[in-house]
């Protein structure tokens, strides 16, 4: 199994958008990539953590590849929007991918090359390499699925 981690604004619509994807094994949304240890929502909601709403994505790269989940992240993110997507705004709404595994930075950049061509804008996304993630409190988890009227800025259906 390889894994990779998205930030793309709320993380309750890119995990409930995500668990719906074939060779998708586990899903699990977190902070990243902060300046503190173990952050709870409420820290991170203040914007003074540094960390993003996270996804971490576990997957079957016999099943699907990082490519098609980063071609089904760009169709649920506005990539040139720094900091807000969709009605949240603040630092931990930016869109991030951070990765684990140095092999997949090429696939990464090219992917973001290839998504620059629809934009006049910059891609503001950041490509980082996986610095800390800490699984958000369980009520976050598979939130959607718990509340099925719960906000979500992501169309499930695409």
């Amino acid at each position: 199994m390889k894994e990779i981690y998205l930030a793309g604004g709320c993380f309750w619509g890119m995990q409930a958008y995500f668990d719906l994807k074939d060779g998708i094994i586990n899903t699990v949304v977190g902070y990243a990539n902060g300046r503190t240890q173990n952050p709870t929502y409420q820290e991170v909601c203040t914007d003074t953590t540094g960390h993003a709403e996270t996804l971490f994505i576990q997957y079957d790269e016999n099943i699907i590849s990082l490519d098609k989940i980063l071609s089904y992240f760009w169709k649920v993110i506005d990539p040139t929007s720094l900091n807000k997507q969709g009605g949240d705004m603040g630092s931990q709404y930016r869109t991030g991918i951070y990765y684990v595994d140095e092999s997949d930075l090429n696939t990464i950049k090219a992917s973001v090359d290839k998504e620059q061509n629809n934009y006049n804008e910059i891609i503001v996304t950041e490509i980082e390499s996986l610095k800390y993630f800490y699984p958000a409190e369980e009520y976050h988890q598979k939130y959607l699925q718990k509340n099925p009227n719960g906000y979500c800025h992501i169309d499930l259906n695409i």
